[in-house]
């Protein structure tokens, strides 16, 4: 979380950290849930994290990993929210570091 913004966020705050496809649909190909007292954070993205059976994360090999601050704990982006993403990586990327650095319009 960007020193700018961390007096943004609260240790309550819901944090998701996901992939999608960097060339596909804009859904999520598999998330995790944390909240923004766990950061900095390790993580693992994999199939078992998919959102639908039909789009997993080993079936696209270019991916966007981002990470989201949500107040209101919705998985659906809002205004406000803030965010940070990094890629396009291949899907078996390592130690990947995501500054979240930007706010929802």
């Amino acid at each position: 979380l960007s020193p700018a913004l961390a007096a943004k966020a609260a240790p309550e705050d819901t944090l998701f950290v996901f992939a999608r496809a960097a060339d596909g649909p804009r859904m999520p190909l598999a998330i995790v849930k944390m909240r923004v007292k766990d950061l900095p954070l390790q993580f693992t993205l994999d199939d078992s994290q998919s959102m639908s059976p039909q789009f997993k994360l080993s079936s696209f090999g270019r991916v966007i990993v981002g990470a989201r601050i949500s107040r209101s704990g919705d998985a659906m982006p809002r205004s406000g929210d803030l965010l940070g993403q990094v890629g396009p990586v291949d899907n078996t990327a390592a130690q990947i570091a995501i500054t979240i650095d930007a706010v929802q319009p």
